[in-house]
């Protein structure tokens, strides 16, 4: 029987999913060291994680918008612009427990909808090992 890898469900991290019909380099660049880029860097297309500490999905949400609230004039209109804004909240899934709570403040929640940005969810399936190879969940 595959053994589970993980113990138990988690959050990962949010991840700032940035979609345009222009350059995003200004604004990423405006962001400064308090971001880092997931690769590969696309001129139109931006994926951000944020470099220090998370304090959960909450957290993560609220210090994103406090960025973006801080942003200056041109870059503020990229973002303000841009066809989509996502706050991408990683769940990684495991065996137990049975279920996961994550609860968002009404802050946060707030946060996300005063900058016209979604708050979705990226779950990730179990990874099993089996004979102590990496093997896919099995699918439904």
């Amino acid at each position: 029987m595959p053994r589970q890898v993980g113990e138990e469900t988690h959050f990962v991290n949010v991840d700032l999913d940035i979609y345009s019909d222009s350059d995003l380099e200004p604004l990423v660049t405006a962001l400064g060291e308090r971001v880092y880029v997931l690769p590969p860097p696309q001129s139109c297309e931006a994926h951000l994680e944020l470099t220090c500490e998370l304090g959960g999905a909450d957290g993560a949400i609220r210090k994103f918008a406090a960025l973006i609230d801080a942003l200056p004039g041109a870059p503020r209109k990229i973002w303000d612009m841009a066809k989509a804004r996502d706050f991408n909240i990683g769940v990684q899934t495991a065996v137990q427990p049975v279920y996961y709570v994550m609860p968002l403040s009404c802050e946060a929640v707030e946060a996300a909808a005063r900058l016209n940005a979604r708050i979705v969810f990226t779950v990730y399936p179990p990874k099993s090992t089996h004979g102590g190879r990496l093997e896919e969940a099995p699918t439904g």
